[in-house]
């Protein structure tokens, strides 16, 4: 099939009407390629719309309606970020920020989660008010190439913790920390053949690489693995319980306010690393032209407080969205295809959960090795840009927070760049960001 009749430049119909919007072959991208890679950025991120509603529902949250709620959310920043920013990242409401919001906020904390969801929608306004006024912007355009190269690879090592976490490759230890994981359970076993599929799919140019790999696993794990189909065909439960629910006077209490400074920078640094790493890997990011960024950052600060009305916890951009990049997806048309995915996942919840995490891992793993390649761009004889870079990398996976890691990757970068004389070399921006998190560290000393 010639995929240049796919989309027709300036045509009519369908094809015509997608050209126009995403401006697929300015971005040398077809319909196909985009439906595809939104199709495994889903499959990679479809697990939120199960643990999402488990975790919060710890806090007291009813279950059903968080279930929607998550769908919903997914479904409009993805949406939002593929008609206005025309990139290919998805959105849903974070892992890490709904567990600080359960577990911190109200069960370590004990305030209400209606209250929780107030401070949800305060950040969030405090979010898109740095966005609109161009602060973040400025944020992000003053964040040195070399940093921007460590967000990039630093996210690469967090995926692959996630991934073998999932896969079973990896499991906790007293001793150690981490430690080699039992290489007896199928999952696990299947999750190493899934990924040595992926890779050598790819070595071999085969399209759908990653989709193939995940489809093939959960076939097996039906077969090996006590995978069990759940259904096809279910109607969602009703919103009503969370829907504007929030609790905004409770959320401006004296306890809440420092609550709300937590969320505001978690997420003012997960979203931004994570935009910025999957589209400097989409070569979405050039020098002075960061229009589409603007939009994309606009996107996903929206969302967050759309989602604490729908009734969840912070929305932000999605790591697994690398893996549709991967897939070849570069253009809104990927997100879109998400967003469809995730309001049909309202409907066929069922069929969506047969989808195992050991099968995401081994695609989410493979992106993560590919992503680890953006150091070779480093300019290794700099010390002062070397050792924040690794700094930043290094955290994120060992912290378990993209945010410590571009947190300590600023503080390291400001103090070295002072004490070896070079603070001229040093944004403005720089100084106020390492500042801030500088003064978080000694306040908190990191413990939230």
């Amino acid at each position: 099939m010639d995929m240049k009749r796919d989309v027709p430049a300036g045509g009519s119909g369908v094809g015509g009407w997608l050209e126009r919007t995403f401006a697929l072959k300015a971005h040398g991208t077809t319909v196909r390629t985009e439906l595809l890679a939104g199709l495994t950025t889903f499959l990679t991120m479809a697990y939120i719309v199960f643990i999402n509603p488990n975790i919060l529902a710890d806090a007291g949250m009813p279950k059903g309606a968080v279930f929607v709620a998550t769908c919903l959310v997914a479904a409009i920043g993805s949406l939002v970020m593929a008609f206005w920013a025309n990139y290919p990242i998805a959105l849903a409401p974070g892992m890490g920020l709904n567990a600080y919001f359960a577990y911190v906020v109200v069960l370590q904390m004990g305030f209400t989660w209606q209250a929780a969801l107030g401070a949800v929608f305060i950040s969030g306004i405090c979010f898109l008010i740095v966005t609109l006024t161009g602060l973040r912007r400025i944020i992000v355009e003053g964040i040195p190439r070399s940093m921007r190269i460590a967000i990039t690879a630093g996210i690469g090592l967090f995926l692959a913790i996630i991934a073998l976490k999932n896969a079973g490759v990896v499991a906790a230890s007293p001793a150690t920390f981490v430690t080699l994981g039992d290489l007896h359970k199928p999952s696990t076993v299947l999750a190493v053949i899934g990924f040595l599929m992926v890779a050598t799919l790819s070595v071999r140019k085969v399209k759908g690489a990653l989709l193939g790999s995940i489809l093939t696993v959960t076939v097996l794990s039906f077969l090996v693995a006590g995978n069990s189909f759940q259904g096809v065909v279910s109607l969602p439960p009703s919103i009503a319980p969370t829907l504007f629910a929030l609790d905004l006077s409770g959320a401006l209490s004296a306890g809440l306010l420092n609550v709300v400074l937590v969320l505001f920078l978690v997420e003012l640094f997960d979203a931004t690393g994570t935009l910025m790493g999957v589209a400097n890997r989409a070569g979405l990011l050039v020098e002075g032209k960061m229009a589409r960024l603007d939009r994309a950052l606009m996107a996903d600060s929206s969302s967050i407080f759309v989602g604490s009305l729908l009734g969840t916890s912070s929305t932000t951009a999605y790591l697994e969205s690398a893996s549709g990049v991967e897939e070849g997806g570069r253009t809104g048309l990927t997100a879109a295809t998400v967003a469809v995915l995730f309001l049909a996942c309202l409907f066929f919840s069922p069929l969506a959960g047969s989808v195992q995490p050991y099968a995401t891992a081994p695609a989410l793993f493979y992106v993560a090795c590919l992503m680890l390649r953006e150091l070779v761009d480093l300019d290794w004889d700099d010390i002062t840009e070397v050792i924040p870079a690794c700094v930043t990398a290094l955290l994120m996976p060992f912290t378990y927070s993209i945010a410590t890691g571009v947190s300590f990757g600023f503080i390291t970068y400001a103090v070295l760049k002072l004490l070896t004389g070079r603070a001229r070399d040093v944004k403005p921006i720089v100084w106020i960001i390492a500042a801030v998190f500088l003064f978080k560290f000694v306040e908190t000393g990191g413990a939230h």
